[in-house]
């Protein structure tokens, strides 16, 4: 039997008005809802795919030409006031906490939209966001469905806050899964496909993650960082170690002297141990079990390849940054080959800051909204642009 529910998203461009659409709910989903052991079978026997290393695995800031601003050319400008339009960030896997969207459950279409999900994932996911255990919903199978659904019920509660700013949201993004919240929010992707999506995907990823011991760690650097460098020496010191084709590699690109590296724990562990002699001023272990964004998770890529190509998607309807590039989606073709692509290559965070925020002096900036638990978004936009930082609010899952 199939249940309906009404989930109503907003996503609106200029004189785009809300539009709803059906959440069907199958109870049988044949193709694409993988169970863990046929994840685990297809991460264990699935085919490698060909993969060019980038020139270099740092991202510059760019030395800028007096009056020109190179990345303000990826993003979508309309011919209006910047300070009467909005852009909306979605936070990724890590904001999670115990407790959060309780506080949202008073807004229209919450409590749906996490009943929704429920009868999908077959467990009360609202449950275990209020509720916890923690290290249940910090478990990667569980955390970006979670983010996802709590991201965009805090959607809900910016519109009943201030629907002017979703209606006149000219751009949107999000960091790592969060793209998926952003994709939804921009009427690219159904809910309930979404959802869909990301247990697959979480599933995926984590099956990936048990074949090695692997993590990620955020690095701050002093200036003259050797960052390539030090992934390079880690990775030599583990074949050392009879430790072969360990990963080590920037994964996130999150603000000048600021990154993120997945490799293999003894990989880290030599960073760790070996942080000065690199710049590296100070580092911080994530709560993941895996080595996101390289090639680590390749098996998961080729699982949620799959899921991709059977999911019906539509061009957005306002302009969405992709992870891997930061050019905003132009083509359904390229939304699911950019979002397979993201498993295995970094996120260019700092580039889509660049793209979304640059402009000329005394230019007005647009209003910007984090939307999701936590507050990470707005941090790290401080350290991109401080102006855009401070038109920045958190509308807190």
């Amino acid at each position: 039997m199939t249940s309906r529910y009404q989930v109503r998203f907003v996503k609106a461009i200029h004189n785009f008005c809300y539009r709803r659409f059906n959440c069907t709910i199958q109870r049988n989903y044949s193709k694409e809802d993988v169970s863990k052991s046929n994840i685990k079978h297809l991460v264990e026997n699935s085919a490698s795919f060909a993969e060019k290393d980038p020139e270099t695995d740092k991202w510059h800031t760019p030395v800028y030409p007096k009056n020109q601003r190179l990345q303000s050319n990826k993003s979508f400008r309309p011919q209006v006031d910047p300070s009467t339009t909005s852009v909306i960030l979605f936070p990724g896997q890590g904001s999670q906490y115990v407790g959060m969207a309780k506080s949202l459950l008073e807004y229209p279409q919450v409590k749906e939209m996490f009943d929704c999900a429920s009868e999908i994932l077959k467990y009360d996911l609202l449950d275990l966001c209020i509720n916890g255990p923690e290290d249940m919903l910090n478990m990667t199978v569980h955390s970006q469905v979670a983010v996802m659904v709590a991201s965009l019920a805090a959607v809900e509660k910016l519109r009943a806050e201030t629907e002017t700013d979703i209606n006149n949201c000219v751009a949107t993004a999000g960091f790592s899964v969060g793209e998926y919240s952003a994709l939804v929010f921009a009427g690219a992707v159904e809910f309930e496909r979404a959802v869909r999506l990301l247990k697959i995907r979480g599933e995926a990823m984590q099956a990936a993650s048990d074949l090695e011991p692997t993590g990620m760690m955020t690095v701050f650097l002093q200036p003259w960082a050797k960052i390539k460098q030090a992934c390079m020496e880690a990775q030599r010191w583990c074949e050392e170690q009879t430790i072969f084709n360990a990963e080590c590699k920037v994964a996130i690109y999150l603000f000048p002297d600021c990154k993120v590296i997945s490799g293999h724990l003894e990989a880290l562990k030599y960073l760790e141990s070996n942080a000065a002699k690199y710049g590296i001023k100070k580092f911080k272990y994530l709560p993941v079990s895996g080595a996101f964004h390289t090639k680590a998770m390749k098996p998961a890529k080729k699982v949620l390849e799959k899921a991709l190509n059977a999911t019906p998607f539509e061009i957005p309807l306002i302009p969405v940054h992709a992870n891997v590039d930061g050019f905003p989606y132009i083509s359904v073709e390229q939304i699911r080959k950019k979002l397979a692509d993201q498993l295995c290559n970094p996120v260019r965070w700092e580039q889509i800051m660049h793209a979304l925020f640059e402009r000329k002096q005394g230019t007005s900036f647009p209003s910007v909204y984090e939307c999701g638990p936590g507050t990470s978004m707005k941090s790290i936009l401080r350290f991109n642009n401080n102006l855009a930082y401070q038109k920045c609010s958190n509308i807190l899952a």
